[in-house]
């Protein structure tokens, strides 16, 4: 899974240090959205049913609660990296769109095969992807299909990820599609970075940051 896990973390490279230009949105403009991508809410109600996702199959894959509060301890910040997730996912299917490139049912099923094999079976791939990833299993084929968009936009770019100057092109279409959909972060879970298709840590008084580089977030 090692190979496996550089690809996986093409996307995550995303979580980085801000840039200026920032946006967020107001409960007032938005009542009950914790983000609106191209006029289209991701609700509060949303993300946190994602979240509960993720939290009952940690607990469900927990041993004992000792080991269910261990996994919660070093997943601080799954509230906002969920969102971000679910946010950067459309910005790809745009960055995607633009470059002509799709994503066949056929592609994900020979990725999940490859990997299920890999793994030592279906089950197995999926402790792995939720250990490693925070994917609940009902989430992993979405995953599946977000890993092969990735590469395929990079493949159309006709870029090196293992390059500099093969991500500064990936993310410079990311960047272009994130200003096509205005995307708008309810100041609750931070800003979006433009510039660098990222949720960043918005600076409000009235929110105490206590995450950590590499971590995740309990829902609020």
């Amino acid at each position: 899974m090692h190979r496996r896990r550089r690809t996986a973390l093409v996307l995550s490279a995303a979580l980085v240090a801000a840039a200026p230009l920032l946006t967020g949105c107001g409960s007032d403009a938005h009542p009950g959205a914790a983000a609106v991508v191209d006029g289209r809410r991701i609700t509060v109600a949303q993300l946190e049913g994602r979240v509960n996702e993720v939290r009952s199959a940690q607990r469900a894959a927990s041993k004992d609660d000792a080991q269910y509060a261990q996994v919660i301890a070093s997943s601080g910040t799954l509230t906002r990296d969920t969102l971000h997730g679910m946010v950067l996912d459309r910005v790809l299917d745009r960055a995607a769109k633009n470059a002509g490139v799709t994503v066949t049912r056929k592609d994900s099923q020979q990725m999940r095969s490859a990997l299920e094999q890999q793994a030592g079976g279906s089950k197995a791939l999926e402790t792995a992807w939720l250990a490693n990833y925070g994917v609940a299993p009902k989430r992993l084929d979405d995953s599946l299909r977000t890993e092969i968009e990735a590469r395929k936009l990079a493949a159309a770019l006709g870029v090196d990820m293992n390059t500099t100057d093969g991500k500064a092109a990936f993310w410079k279409a990311m960047s272009t599609a994130s200003k096509q959909l205005h995307v708008d972060l309810n100041p609750r879970y931070g800003a979006w970075d433009v510039q660098k298709s990222s949720r960043v840590d918005a600076k409000t008084p009235w929110l105490r940051d206590v995450s950590s580089a590499g971590t995740q977030q309990q829902p609020a």
